[in-house]
């Protein structure tokens, strides 16, 4: 029997087929320095984190009897120690680190003594002094930590298959207990935080135990009918107010919503449930419709964490929280392997770039849990001692009071070669661009070999070496983003012709030292907003290739903030020294006891013209300390601005 691919996601069926981090190597640039950071530095610092802040240590508390007393951090912190092992996992399985292998050993140790005879697992509930297991659906979080146990027993089932540290064990002991639990004659409830379903599919996937695919159905199935207490955000915050069959755009709570979406996908897509497929389908085409920032961020209200209404997309209001843009990634990859459309990979881009990799700073030890477009006050740096109170921090913390966004990043980041590239019965797509090498077989037993050779995203040539010789014709696939919809070309045996948006197919018998080359324009533009965007209307973007760029005041010497600044649309944004640069007119408003007047302050325009304002890119922004920053700029043309 041949051993597991190595990727989160292994659908039985669909049009496309993921290939898996024994396939797939980043050799290189943006995405390989992140990854090395990530290695290197984040994975210490969020397990430094989690011991000192008391998280691992409830596990030896519930093991020798002591908790209640002592226990720490909130309802939920027994996943962060989940989604680490995942991490650690996924790293493992990429780089076969020595250390970090010691190191999810030790916690596997920890975590499998807290375990209960029956299988349950929680620090939080079921023991004297605690409250009863599964007393409180809605907050208490116990299906959601049990689901990230699950993934990581997932992950170090296809990364270290028969490994003997028992985490596999574990967590069907968990999944057991929950279908015992949850089954079709036990609770009729679901969690108010959704993952268990997504992560019960995996197991599923993992094991060949269909009682586990089984119980993660029902769980779809009864979301949506008011089993959850209705609460101030109301039960769309839980996704409860309406069955996942009948929604017709992502609403709540956004981390949620996203995971409930990919739980649903994985269902149908075992399930050949083309009504539930459908579904979900519609909803993310909406979503990203009208509720997606231009970042890929999602979610616009702070109070609930929560998808605003179609259009109300405020730069300065944007939550855009970090885990939502993991889940968005979660869920427009399954679809894409369900359905083949390059559209969710276009997404996928767009929010890799200017939302997961914004998360961390350069360093790789501090973090943003929500991702603003507007930053109109100098931020304070947080207190690098303790975890950070407030998850809308101005400036990245190194942890926080609730740290999902830390150990999310890492999961992600430490898999992302499982997201490059896939296969069909016709040969190879490859979706994301980076130096990379793939190594596949084909299912007919044909031994592919490419090396992909780039400076994306900031060069958009795109070079693909074919590395194996074959006797029979296979097909290779490079998605052309929908950004690329003017000017992009791509050129084989010295033959070059424009190609649009979507995927261009070269189909043939292909010879070792053969290339493909997909070039995509990635010069500096303008982007403009919907109308319908009230609080950006008259505002523009300035875009390269995948990458939103941002004003940030310390590129604007003498400028006390980026808000005085109006960019001028009648000079285009040039590339300048690897810097992007506009024309911008500083204004200065007057002040008035009444800030409303029955005319326009025509003389607030009238300023000094700043020729050559550098733009950073937005995932690097607050880098080099507090500053003012925004992504839509207000426009003006031959002093006017534009309504």
């Amino acid at each position: 029997m041949s051993a597991p691919m190595a990727a989160p996601v292994l659908p039985v069926r669909g049009r496309l087929r993921p290939l898996g981090l024994d396939d797939v190597r980043i050799t290189g640039g943006f995405w390989a320095e992140r990854q090395s950071t990530n290695a290197t530095a984040t994975l210490a610092h969020i397990e430094y984190w989690l011991e000192r802040a008391g998280w691992l240590r409830n596990f030896d508390l519930a093991a020798r009897g002591g908790l209640p007393d002592g226990r720490r951090g909130r309802e939920f912190s027994d996943s962060e120690i989940y989604k680490f092992l995942e991490a650690l996992a996924w790293e493992i399985g990429r780089s076969g680190d020595a250390e970090l292998e010691s190191s999810f050993r030790g916690i596997v140790r920890r975590v499998a003594a807290a375990q209960e005879p029956d299988g349950y697992l929680n620090t939080r509930y079921g023991r004297p002094g605690q409250a009863p297991r599964w007393s409180d659906l809605e907050w208490g979080h116990e299906l959601y930590c049990v689901g990230h146990l699950l993934q990581a027993a997932v992950a170090r089932a296809r990364t270290r298959p028969g490994a003997d540290d028992g985490l596999l064990e574990v967590a069907c002991r968990a999944a057991d207990n929950v279908c015992a639990t949850f089954g079709p004659d036990g609770i009729d409830g679901v969690c108010g935080h959704p993952v268990i379903e997504t992560a019960l599919v995996e197991l599923a996937r993992a094991t060949g135990e269909d009682r586990y695919l089984a119980q993660a159905a029902l769980f779809v199935d009864r979301r949506g009918h008011g089993r959850l207490s209705d609460v101030e955000f109301g039960r769309e915050y839980f996704q409860d107010e309406r069955p996942v069959r009948e929604a017709t755009v992502l609403r709540g709570h956004a981390v949620r919503a996203n995971y409930l979406a990919a739980g649903a996908v994985d269902v149908a897509v075992e399930l050949k449930d083309a009504g539930l497929l459908e579904a979900v389908r519609n909803q993310w085409s909406n979503t990203v419709a009208s509720r997606t920032y231009v970042t890929g961020g999602q979610g616009s209200r702070h109070q609930d964490e929560a998808f605003g209404e179609d259009w109300v997309l405020p730069p300065d209001r944007a939550y855009s929280e970090t885990c939502a843009s993991v889940g968005s990634v979660m869920f427009a990859w399954r679809l894409l392997l369900a359905d083949g459309d390059p559209r969710y990979a276009d997404l996928i881009e767009r929010t890799l770039f200017n939302v997961v990799s914004t998360s961390p700073a350069a360093d790789g030890r501090s973090f943003f849990y929500t991702n603003t477009l507007h930053r109109r006050e100098l931020g304070t740096r947080p207190d690098a001692d303790r975890p950070s109170l407030r998850a809308a921090s101005s400036l990245r913390a190194p942890w926080f009071e609730v740290s999902c966004c830390p150990t999310n990043v890492a999961r992600t980041l430490a898999s992302l070669a499982a997201y490059v590239a896939t296969c069909d019965d016709e040969g190879l797509q490859l979706h994301q661009y980076m130096p990379a090498t793939v190594e596949h077989r084909l299912p007919d037993g044909r031994e592919v070999r490419l090396t992909v050779a780039t400076g994306y995203p900031h060069d958009g040539e795109i070079r693909v070496r074919v590395d194996s010789d074959e006797d029979r014709p296979w097909s290779l696939s490079l998605r052309v983003p929908a950004w690329a919809d003017n000017g992009a070309t791509v050129t084989v045996d010295g033959d070059v012709r424009p190609v649009g948006p979507g995927f261009v197919t070269e189909r043939r018998t292909w010879r070792s030292g053969d290339e493909i080359v997909l070039s995509l324009p990635v010069a500096p533009r303008f982007t403009f907003p919907d109308e319908r965007i009230d609080a950006v209307r008259g505002c523009v973007v300035v875009e390269r290739g995948p990458l939103v760029l941002a004003l940030e005041s310390v590129d604007v010497p003498g400028v006390d903030t980026v808000d005085e600044l109006r960019v001028d649309v009648a000079e285009p944004p040039r590339l300048v020294d690897g810097r992007v640069t506009v024309r911008c007119r500083r204004v200065h408003p007057s002040d008035h006891e009444w800030p409303y007047r029955p005319e326009r302050d025509g003389a607030a325009l009238v300023g000094e013209v700043l020729d050559g304002v550098a733009l950073v890119e937005y995932h690097a922004w607050a880098n080099r300390g507090p500053s003012t920053m925004r992504v839509w700029l207000p426009a003006i043309a031959d002093d006017t601005e534009l309504d």
